[in-house]
């Protein structure tokens, strides 16, 4: 490859940034701050401190131009309700009074005042807050953290470009505000919102913006004709503002299909690409529409979601075959950082040979830099790189660890029998009400219960060899017996046993797989100061024991209620790990549900009645498009079917699912031949109730009546009210009552109480009956 003029422009840049700081400094920082530990003002400094740090790291590794405006105390979704004065009225008196207080309390509630609802970031497990909006909605623009945060970069003589969330995909992001007709549009809203964009956009120029990204990756979806005469309209009207700077509008996670000869035409000087997700339908979108001829493209060649090394030979082919589609080619992630852990240098558990096929957002900041030196001086300037990529790459192939004979020959041989009861569902529910003889409107919990600081610390002595097995065991025990004591003392019908021994719910597994890595310091953030560390799926993945037979039949010992088992799904299990991408996620589901299969066989021989197995990630796993769902709700459904397939029809098969929009995927979700399924719905006011009875759901449900996301303890009549509004859609004998999701992040105190007043809300609505 030559370099021309187009590639002699390019530079390297990211969208955003993972958040946390090396050690999670940020979380302990806000947590400390919600306990009344860390004052306001060193909060603000310890977060300054990161984002010095982190637009310093990016600028000492040769990225030319670093994003502002991507930190976030809590969710950047929530930064831009609060930048366009779309607070809703019951926060509006909190937030005017303590900005930062207001805030925490449109993330996660008061006593008195309920959060913004919560749900998943497109196809990702990372949770945004949704807009509440209405035809009465008045935007003001507020760019206080916008201009703040491009001025210390600028101040550190950087090349800074601010990152918001787009105009569009905001409002197509947004719900009716409570109160509000169920059929309004926000995207009426546009006409009054892009003035206050303009502000936005004016303030940025002001302060020494050159270039600001408007990220629309709601554009990468189906949408109607009216929706892309919306984007059009939108940057008809920005784009032919002059006091602003350059528009650089992003898209990721999938194509931009019909969006982007709309994008193309616009009057903005730059688009932003993922040619991971999507490639080759992006590039030929691309060539189709002509190119984008006078306008900047910034090329995301770097998976920004998954965790492999990228292949940098590929990469540079496909930027070679952009370099005539546009004035200039810049280098970047396919989306921000934000998804993939800090650095794989600092992990010391994993094999030296498997941890060089790792790339996490340090590395993949080097391959984008790379990229961009070898398309901005030509090949020559990179060989080393090239050379020992080239190596990285064969010793991943190569691996035996990446193939198991026996594990393939299994799954090959897999029938659709396998993946079906023996009974149709109405056999089953009498066989199981005999059973287990439950009352109606039955209580339970979700699984795991609060996750104190004396269990963690259990773990890191087990770890570091303070305690013995034997040792940490008996804490276990301690715990599991005091759980108990307290759901029969509370009259919960069905237990747990609290899931004490597990740090994750996916990473627990994962341990105990073959084919699954463990990071030590992979952390990711999921939601507010909620963080994961995803295991990677680098193998073919088997059993080699019992996983949590032991913990649930001792459970099961200390009472004669029944005790559920707990188990994760093989669609979550894949959806919160780093996947292979060197096969079909089908033929890897397939081998996860196997695995899990003999788990949930092995629970029924020890005599557990009730086994639940969690697929919260089913419908945030769903494809962007329409077109790609069928076969991949077909594999996924199938999955579960072959984990839960082979129980007795007396055995009860529970699922949950929470936080996502579960509207689309009921038929998915009757295709599951659950007996019974668990679901948020405290937040949406019981809109999954009313989406499960439209479809003529057949089975049992428990949409949710606590919300377990925010530190109020909802009084049993709220619980009660919800309970009436799900009986309203679900029959009596069909209805179950339960949180919206595991208690693991919450205190013991509020744990007690919600459940209590939950208890008491069934039974009041019982005796209604």
């Amino acid at each position: 490859m030559t370099s021309t003029s187009a590639a002699a422009q390019a530079r390297a840049t990211v969208y955003g940034y993972p958040r946390q700081g090396p050690n999670r400094e940020l979380k302990k920082a806000i947590e400390g701050y919600w306990k009344g530990r860390v004052g306001a003002e060193a909060l603000r400094t310890t977060a300054a401190e990161l984002r010095r740090a982190t637009w310093q790291q990016l600028a000492d590794a040769d990225v030319d131009e670093v994003p502002t405006g991507d930190f976030s105390y809590y969710d950047h979704v929530l930064d831009a309700t609060v930048m366009l004065g779309a607070v809703p009225a019951r926060h509006r008196e909190a937030v005017a009074a303590d900005p930062l207080a207001g805030y925490f309390a449109m993330a996660r509630g008061t006593q008195d005042v309920a959060p913004l609802e919560m749900t998943k970031w497109f196809d990702t497990n990372y949770h945004y807050l949704v807009p509440e909006l209405g035809p009465d909605t008045v935007f003001t623009a507020d760019s206080a953290k916008q201009v703040a945060e491009l001025r210390e970069a600028l101040a550190l003589g950087l090349a800074a470009r601010p990152v918001l969330v787009g105009p569009v995909t905001y409002l197509l992001l947004a719900k009716p505000a409570p109160g509000v007709a169920g059929d309004f549009d926000p995207l009426t809203l546009l006409d009054r919102l892009l003035p206050v964009y303009g502000e936005i956009l004016a303030d940025l120029r002001a302060a020494g913006a050159e270039w600001i990204q408007l990220d629309e990756p709601a554009l990468v979806q189906d949408r109607t004709p009216a929706e892309l005469n919306a984007a059009a309209r939108a940057y008809r009207d920005l784009g032919a503002l002059t006091d602003r700077p350059k528009l650089l509008v992003a898209s990721y996670f999938d194509r931009l299909g019909d969006a982007l000869p709309v994008l193309a035409k616009a009057p903005v000087e730059g688009l932003a690409l993922d040619f991971t997700e999507g490639a080759a339908a992006n590039l030929d979108a691309l060539a189709a529409v002509g190119g984008l001829p006078g306008k900047r493209l910034v090329a995301g060649v770097v998976d920004g979601r998954n965790i492999w090394v990228n292949d940098l030979q590929r990469s540079l082919t496909t930027l070679g075959t952009l370099l005539g589609l546009a004035d200039r080619v810049d280098v970047s992630a396919s989306c921000s950082l934000l998804h993939v852990p800090l650095d794989a240098a600092v992990e010391r558990d994993i094999d030296p040979q498997i941890l060089r096929w790792l790339a996490f957002a340090r590395q993949k900041t080097t391959e984008v830099v790379t990229l961009a030196k070898g398309l901005d001086r030509g090949l020559d300037t990179i060989t080393a790189e090239l050379a020992a990529n080239r190596a990285d790459l064969a010793s991943r192939a190569q691996s035996p660890i990446t193939r198991d004979p026996a594990v393939r020959a299994r799954a090959a041989a897999a029938t659709e029998a396998d993946a079906r009861r023996s009974q149709p569902y109405a056999e089953r529910a009498s066989a199981q009400r005999t059973r287990l003889g439950l009352p109606l409107l039955p209580t339970t919990t979700i699984g795991s219960f609060p996750q104190t600081g004396e269990l963690r610390a259990a773990r890191a002595d087990l770890r570091a060899g303070r305690i013995g097995t034997a040792g940490y065991e008996e804490r276990i025990e301690a715990e599991i017996r005091e759980v108990i004591s307290f759901q029969e003392k509370t009259g919960l019908d069905v237990l747990v046993h609290g899931e004490p021994e597990r740090n994750d719910m996916v990473q627990y597994f994962a341990e105990q797989l073959t084919g699954y890595l463990a990071t030590q310091h992979g952390w990711v953030q999921s939601y507010g100061t909620r963080y994961v560390r995803p295991p990677i799926l680098a193998g073919d993945i088997a059993r080699p024991a019992p996983m949590t037979v032991r913990w649930t039949t001792f459970a099961q010992s200390l009472t004669d209620r029944p005790v559920k088992g707990m188990l994760t799904g093989p669609v979550t299990m894949l959806a919160w790990s780093f996947v292979r991408d060197d096969q079909p996620l089908a033929e890897t589901a397939r081998q996860v549900a196997l695995a899990l299969r003999d788990e949930v066989n092995d629970l029924e021989e020890a005599g557990t009645s009730v086994i639940q197995v969690d697929e919260p990630a089913l419908r945030e796993t769903l494809p962007l498009r329409a077109a790609d769902r069928a076969a991949y709700l077909a594999w996924a459904t199938e999955a579960f079917r072959l984990t839960t397939g082979g129980v007795r029809p007396d055995t009860q098969i529970h699922t949950h699912m929470c936080y996502a929009e579960f509207g689309d995927i009921v038929q998915a979700i009757d295709d599951l031949d659950a007996d019974v399924i668990s679901l948020e719905a405290a937040r949406s006011h019981m809109q999954v109730a009313r989406e499960l009875a439209s479809h003529g759901y057949p089975r049992e449900a428990g949409p949710g009546v606590y919300d377990i996301h925010s530190p109020r303890v909802p009084g049993a009549e709220e619980a009660a009210e919800l309970l009436r509004t799900g009986l309203r859609a679900i029959p009596a004998e069909r209805l179950w009552v339960n949180p919206d999701c595991g208690l693991k992040t919450r205190g013991w105190p509020e744990t007690r109480a919600s459940l209590e007043n939950l208890v008491a809300a069934a039974q009041a609505v019982r005796a209604e009956l």
